[in-house]
């Protein structure tokens, strides 16, 4: 069950390989989250806009979540990013880090807010106690903006929390932004997500941006995640990428044929399940699936 589907997954289902059950609409008593992208080239004023909405969603008594790519600025970051980037200028550009941005918004934009720090080089006492300070509406001293790597992207739930700004949103991939933003608007409360971007309007990267905000469907995020960034092997246990087994067919343009074979091989194997009279295609199939892809199959 997953509510993030994968590029490799969303190829899976094409292959056969697993069948689909959707639940729509939210577990009850969740009001949802909306998402807006903020271009800060065109649009400066929408920067300030955006800091101006997380000071009222805590003066209303909630919580917010800053997400930024980078721990620090010395090199050394543990919570990466899956996504490659597509322009080399954009790769030369430094990306915000939680400690920077912590220290801009308790200066500026925020000033006088609460403002505490979660990443994945603080012990697992710093992280409990930055946690429940998050969590907890009556913790004192409590923590009104966590400014956080993608460590909050699994297993977090805070009702409290209604608004996410990520910065440097387009350096993240369409998976893990909706995986992100799942991390608000768990409560009565409706949730708001602000994707920051410096991405030109027309590029990948605002492409990927753009479709976020407009679905919170995951498998039609995750079909444009695997137009954009492929399938990985399916075969294999690359999640994504152009590295695969497959050498001519593409999962993206070729489902019909894809379709097709899987019904031609399901009709042989009805009538010879060993492939006995088939000699031959039993030695490619041999030859094709290598000892690693063998076990990875066994364990999925």
């Amino acid at each position: 069950m997953t509510a993030t589907p994968i590029p490799r997954t969303v190829a899976m289902t094409v292959f056969g390989d697993l069948d689909i059950s959707t639940l729509e609409g939210l577990p009850e008593g969740r009001a949802g989250v909306t998402t807006h992208v903020v271009p800060m080239k065109e649009k400066p004023a929408h920067v300030d806009r955006a800091w101006q909405r997380v000071r009222e969603e805590v003066a209303a008594g909630h919580r917010v979540f800053v997400v930024c790519p980078r721990i620090g600025d010395d090199g050394g970051d543990e919570d990466l990013l899956e996504l490659e980037i597509e322009d080399e200028a954009e790769s030369k550009r430094p990306l915000t880090s939680v400690i920077e941005t912590a220290e801009y918004l308790t200066a500026g934009p925020l000033a006088g807010l609460r403002i505490g720090i979660l990443h994945g080089r603080m012990s697992a006492e710093d992280k409990e106690a930055a946690m429940a300070a998050f969590a907890n509406i009556e913790a004192d001293p409590g923590i009104d903006v966590l400014v956080s790597t993608t460590v909050i992207e699994v297993g977090v739930d805070v009702p409290a929390a209604t608004a996410m700004v990520v910065l440097d949103a387009d350096r993240f991939g369409i998976s893990q932004l909706h995986q992100l933003r799942g991390r608000v608007g768990r409560g009565k409360f409706a949730g708001l997500c602000l994707l920051m971007t410096q991405a030109d309007p027309g590029t990948p990267a605002r492409d990927r941006l753009d479709a976020v905000a407009s679905t919170t469907d995951g498998f039609e995020l995750a079909r444009l995640d695997l137009a954009q960034r492929r399938e990985g092997d399916v075969l294999g246990a690359s999640q994504s990428g152009r590295r695969s087994s497959l050498k001519l067919l593409q999962v993206v343009t070729d489902v019909q044929v894809i379709e097709e074979a899987r019904a031609a091989a399901n009709r042989l194997l009805l009538l010879d399940p060993l492939l006995d009279t088939h000699p031959d295609l039993r030695e490619a199939l041999g030859e094709l699936v290598a000892q690693d892809q063998a076990e990875f199959m066994e364990k999925a």
